[in-house]
């Protein structure tokens, strides 16, 4: 069970009172709790427990995550959150400790947000077809937070990284840059999730600096990276265009249309970096756009 690695940090009275939910709803993507507030399990639902998380389990609890030790992980609570055994993430907040007016660290740590990282294996295998022809074709996945798009990046990743011979599509170098730990979920380096066996992984670097690193460095074949937004991940995208590196990426938005409106993905539409648009819709349906943006007529909506 994807949840299994999490049970063992929780306060037992907590780890007792979601276990049978995450075993029942599989759709259940956060646990959150809120020192001295009901724990609340969130998804497609929303189940708020009558189990309080005191603060005597607040210490526990943050002791774990530390291992006692809470300098060791102080880099990562800089980020806002720490990565765990399986992939899963966990969000921090409490009072951020401020130096030269930036985050030097976080101190009375007091609410967690844990999410579950599951992986759905198989989910791009319908989009394959418009996704690779004679190689990867650049791609750009558009959807809301929460929609699946970092699932279905990763399934492109490990698709691309292991081949995929009943599509006649051999693996490639990819190369991930994986800025918040969520497309491969590394701990201490490692991918806790399956990116695929010719994957190389640069986890928790700016996305703009670790894709011209990834080009430097790895030579790959295709670059993955999630999130996009700033002008300096457009020109970094260009240099491995140029390169002849294929790019497939992530970006917040609602619609194709939405997206667009914002000026570097309008740029980046203009300059013709990507030759595919992946509109997510609800209940992970998708509609495949050419290069103009058209919708592919001969795509259907895969559900």
């Amino acid at each position: 069970m994807p949840y299994e690695a999490i049970l063992p940090y929780l306060p037992e009275t907590i780890s007792r009172a979601v276990a049978p939910i995450l075993k029942k709803d599989a759709n259940i993507e956060e646990i959150r709790l809120r020192t001295g507030q009901p724990v609340e399990l969130t998804g497609t639902g929303q189940h708020l427990l009558q189990v309080i998380f005191t603060e005597k389990e607040r210490l526990a609890f943050v002791h774990k995550l530390t291992k006692h030790s809470f300098y060791r992980l102080e880099e990562q609570m800089k980020k806002g959150y720490i990565t765990i055994e399986g992939g899963h993430r966990i969000g921090l907040a409490g009072q951020a400790v401020l130096k030269k007016g930036l985050i030097h660290s976080m101190t009375n740590l007091s609410f967690f947000n844990i999410r579950i990282a599951r992986e759905k294996k198989g989910i791009a295998r319908h989009l394959l077809p418009f996704l690779y022809e004679n190689g990867w074709e650049s791609t750009l996945l558009i959807g809301p937070p929460r929609s699946g798009k970092t699932t279905l990046l990763r399934d492109i990743a490990r698709i691309a990284a292991s081949g995929q011979g009943d599509y006649g599509i051999p693996a490639s170098k990819t190369s991930i840059v994986d800025e918040r730990s969520e497309i491969a979920g590394c701990l201490n380096g490692v991918p806790q999730l399956d990116v695929g066996q010719r994957a190389d992984v640069l986890d928790g670097c700016p996305k703009s600096e670790g894709m011209m690193m990834m080009i430097r460095s790895m030579s790959p074949e295709l670059l993955i990276a999630d999130e996009i937004g700033r002008t300096e991940d457009a020109y970094a995208m260009s240099e491995a265009l140029n390169a002849g590196i294929a790019v497939i990426a992530t970006v917040h938005a609602h619609s194709y249309e939405e997206a667009i409106r914002r000026p570097v993905i309008r740029e980046i539409k203009e300059s013709g970096l990507f030759s595919r648009y992946i509109d997510i819709k609800p209940k992970h349906e998708y509609v495949v756009r050419d290069l103009h943006g058209r919708a592919i007529k001969s795509a259907p909506t895969f559900s």
